[in-house]
């Protein structure tokens, strides 16, 4: 079932029974920008961090190569801006509804939802100079109307949204019962303010007619963040294919801008979504690892209607016709989700064979499928298979990797030349100045470094080092603008008036910064997807998740982001969360 813009309203109901009803959802996103530079391949690297590669990317961004290919596959771009559905995420909510309220009870009877100062009530309104005559003239045409017994109405002419606010605040004082205000649009969408004679009963009829209908208009303007909304308080298991980039987009778009902290994106994520499974992942480990060769979407989906899987079968409800994946749409966004779900079911079908007496269907509330949960797939990082939601990211040694800076003028060819020695070495691109060497072994790391120490062009240093250097850096940034309100404070204190904010605030000490590299990262895998080939040994225990400082670098700032953040806590707090028992039969390794 299509569901757009047009017959949203009309179909809510059935979307949240449907939400209700659920055993878990799978989502798809179609984006029109997944980069903002050259290359995919430029901007991310095979020795990110996930740290670096869950960056926030807050930019509308059209990519002319991702336009190319969802063109295409037939992807209908007038739809979009035609037949959306509009969304605010939660702050523009918050803010929206607040300003309703402040209005609505500013109003103080003369008109709702009006701009009228909290005092009008009390005493007369101060009007410029420039604006007086205009005033009177409508304080005089009011006055007219109420002696007549013929007129009821009165529209005024078109005026600027600054007259509007003094004639609401003029009328509020001046004639608090017996008239009804109210701003309507001419069919040239100019604004113009109708003042009508009413008994108290009527007004108050009026009032009540209006709010429902901004209230109304108000859960249009949420729009489709309802949907999300309530797939979040459902507590149930979301399910996505290489999902990482689909998350990070609907946290953004229908909750709030994603932190800079991957410790605070994490913990947010878990409050809008305390159960993810991400297929590409599941299809990339034991006991699927060893017999799906191909893990992107489309050839999984085909794989896992062979042996020793058994594909479900699948009915429509009347009325809800089905895709068939007989005529692949791929990059459909539903019909990718769709096949992403058929390929859930089959493998966690799969899981419940190894079981004594074996189990022919798994659901999705089975602990057999919690060693998947809240385990993102990270493409194209070589040793860190996943970011994991819930609690800290794995840590390679990388001490077979080198750190090399170089000349801008340099090339991939005089990298292999400068290490040719080494046998086969593979070279992630950072910049245009530097780049990760892997070589094969960590035995010959010590002695490429040492061959760069008398070196003039270029520099060598272990990952190690790198890393070390990277941390030393960002402590001296985070210490300066700690030490620099330290001495704001103390040199306030010294004075006679006392920010109260300075004597409460707080400062991040604990929460390592995301790392930025001079604009080279974004949120960006490409649309193509790789499957990723290692070894598998080893287990990795759920720990808790971290909790953080949300203090931010200033005072001011720091008490509107921890009063958000804590907001954002209560407002997401999740209908359900996932057992602390986990399934021992199969583990997501933590080594590849």
């Amino acid at each position: 079932m299509e569901i757009i813009r047009s017959n949203f309203k009309s179909n809510l109901q059935k979307v949240y029974q449907a939400i209700e009803e659920a055993d878990f959802f799978a989502i798809d996103g179609e984006f029109s920008g997944i980069s903002d530079g050259p290359s995919v391949t430029a901007l991310t690297n095979g020795f990110d961090t996930p740290e670096e590669r869950s960056s926030p990317d807050v930019k509308f961004v059209c990519q002319s190569s991702s336009i190319d290919f969802l063109a295409s596959q037939g992807f209908d771009f007038n739809k979009v801006f035609r037949n959306g559905i509009p969304y605010l995420n939660q702050e523009e909510e918050r803010q929206l509804r607040e300003q309703y309220d402040e209005k609505r009870l500013q109003s103080n009877g003369a008109g709702s939802l009006s701009y009228v100062s909290p005092n009008s009530s009390k005493c007369p309104v101060t009007i410029p100079e420039d604006q007086k005559k205009f005033i009177d003239q409508v304080v005089e045409k009011i006055e007219d109307l109420l002696r007549s017994e013929e007129n009821k109405n009165l529209d005024l002419e078109p005026c600027t949204g600054f007259q509007r606010k003094l004639i609401y605040q003029t009328l509020s004082w001046k004639y608090p019962k017996g008239i009804h205000v109210e701003t309507l649009e001419t069919e040239k969408k100019e604004r113009y303010i109708v003042v009508s004679k009413v008994d108290e009963e009527e007004r108050k009829r009026r009032e009540q007619q209006k709010h429902a209908k901004e209230q109304e208009e108000l859960n249009d303007a949420v729009g489709f963040s309802r949907v999300i909304h309530a797939i979040a308080n459902s507590g149930k298991l979301v399910i996505g294919h290489n999902m990482l980039l689909d998350v990070m987009h609907t946290v953004h778009q229908f909750y709030c801008p994603l932190p800079a902290d991957l410790n605070e994106f994490k913990e947010m994520t878990a409050c809008v979504f305390p159960r993810l499974l991400d297929t590409k992942l599941m299809a990339s480990t034991q006991p699927f690892k060893d017999i799906i060769n191909n893990t992107s979407l489309a050839e999984l989906e085909k794989r896992l209607k062979e042996t020793p899987f058994n594909p479900p079968k699948v009915e429509s409800a009347e009325g809800f016709p089905s895709y068939d994946t007989a005529s692949e749409q791929l990059h459909e966004a539903g019909y990718d989700a769709y096949i992403t779900g058929l390929c859930f079911i089959s493998m966690a079908d799969y899981l419940g064979s190894f079981l004594s007496p074996p189990k022919i269907h798994v659901s999705a509330r089975s602990k057999l499928i919690e060693p998947f949960f809240n385990k993102l797939f990270l493409m194209r990082v070589m040793d860190i298979p996943y970011l994991n939601l819930e609690g800290p990211d794995l840590q390679p040694k990388r001490d077979h990797v080198l750190h090399v800076t170089f000349p801008k003028e340099w090339k991939t060819s005089d990298l292999y030349q400068l290490f040719s020695a080494f046998g086969n070495i593979q070279i992630s691109w950072i910049d245009d100045t530097s780049a990760f060497v892997s070589l094969s072994q960590p035995e010959q790391v010590q002695i490429a470094v040492n061959t760069s120490k008398y070196a003039e062009s270029y520099r060598i240093q272990t990952y190690a080092e790198y890393v070390g250097k990277k941390h030393k850096e960002k402590q001296i940034k985070r210490k300066w603008p700690e030490e620099s309100w330290k001495e704001v404070e103390r040199k306030r204190l010294n004075t006679p008036c006392i920010s109260y904010a300075l004597q409460n605030h707080c400062y991040r000490t604990n929460s390592p910064a995301a790392t930025s590299t001079a604009g080279k990262r974004s949120l960006s895998p490409s649309l193509a997807e790789a499957g990723m080939e290692a070894s598998v040994s080893g287990e990795i225990s759920d720990p808790e998740l971290e909790q953080t400082d949300s203090c931010a670098e200033s005072p001011s700032e720091g008490r509107k982001k921890a009063k958000k953040f804590k907001r954002m806590k209560k407002d997401l707090s999740p209908a359900g969360s996932v057992s602390d028992s986990s399934a021992k039969l199969f583990e997501v390794p933590d080594t590849w």
